[in-house]
């Protein structure tokens, strides 16, 4: 209800069915002045029954070429991660989920995710080495990607 009263740029979000509060469409607009800019990406956020004690979960059902993105379109940043100590230690407690997150702040996380990814920890390992390696042809990929999202609306 809160999104809806006061939306916040960058993407909408709503039930998938009035009668199913554990599971969201969610639509994210690619950042400005990134390479996903003017982009259009849908993707689905479900919710244990134990929320907020833990993390929802998050996937693009729209095609998604990023380091941080499963090719399934499951999405991997550090707040979507259970609570507690990272049983890799690549990632602190405190950057893991916490109650306190909202769907504002998981959104903005990844909108922050399209604009920096992070390919020290990636989940789709080809898009990381593209990113590192060829940057051009990751760039080009994408540019694919967002002028597809903009045919689907």
């Amino acid at each position: 209800m809160e999104l809806l009263k006061n939306p916040v740029d960058g993407f909408s979000a709503g039930l998938v069915d009035d009668d199913n509060i554990f599971e969201w469409n969610v639509t994210i607009t690619g950042p400005p002045d990134t390479i996903y800019e003017g982009g259009c990406f849908n993707a689905i956020m479900s919710f244990p029954y134990n929320y907020p004690n833990s993390p929802p979960s998050v996937r693009f059902t729209s095609e998604l070429w990023h380091p941080n993105v499963y090719p399934d379109g499951r999405v991997c940043i550090s707040i979507l991660h259970s609570p507690g100590d990272d049983p890799n230690g690549y990632e602190l407690a405190s950057e893991r989920w916490s109650p306190v997150h909202t769907v504002e702040t998981i959104l903005l996380s990844i909108i922050s995710m399209l604009s920096s990814p992070n390919d020290e920890s990636p989940a789709n390992i080809d898009a990381a080495k593209e990113w590192r390696d060829h940057r051009d042809e990751f760039k080009r990929k994408v540019s694919r990607i967002v002028r597809k999202s903009q045919e689907a609306l």
